[in-house]
């Protein structure tokens, strides 16, 4: 029982280590933004933008709807991270990133209003977009292959 506890804890601990890399990533760029604004990087440029909405800032100007939907979904995730003793690694990882990035994002939106994008692809035309974007993306992979994993 101890261990199923601790590796579910394990799963909580990633959500929070992603919400401390997005919240201190979107901090530095927020408190330096003059200085670090449209700095070149190899694929990436940084730069600030302030997204109202949700992802390619549809629902924009709807802060309240989209921190309810944030506050709901964290919620689930964490009933069905410590609740559901059917998951596998790759649901309980992904669960695991769509938390974190969901934190990330609802702190912002809650707090400020609105969430700091800063990583601007230099390669192609795409949206503006941040560490949690990154975290729920990767989230949703995992868990798009581990629906495909489980029907072999």
């Amino acid at each position: 029982m101890i261990n199923k506890i601790q590796t579910k804890l394990y799963y909580i601990y990633l959500s929070i280590f992603i919400i401390f890399i997005d919240q201190i990533t979107k901090y530095l760029i927020f408190s330096n933004y003059k200085k670090v604004i449209n700095k070149d990087f190899l694929l990436f440029r940084l730069d600030f933008v302030k997204n109202y909405g949700a992802a390619f800032n549809i629902f924009s100007g709807n802060r309240i709807f989209l921190s309810l939907i944030s506050i709901i979904f964290s919620i689930v995730l964490t009933y069905l991270i410590f609740r559901k003793n059917t998951l596998n690694t790759f649901e309980l990882y992904s669960y695991s990133f769509i938390l974190g990035g969901s934190i990330g994002n609802g702190i912002d939106r809650i707090i400020r209003g609105f969430v700091i994008d800063f990583i601007n692809l230099s390669f192609i035309n795409f949206p503006v977009f941040n560490i949690a974007d990154v975290s729920i993306n990767i989230g949703f992979v995992l868990f798009i292959f581990s629906i495909f994993k489980n029907k072999q």
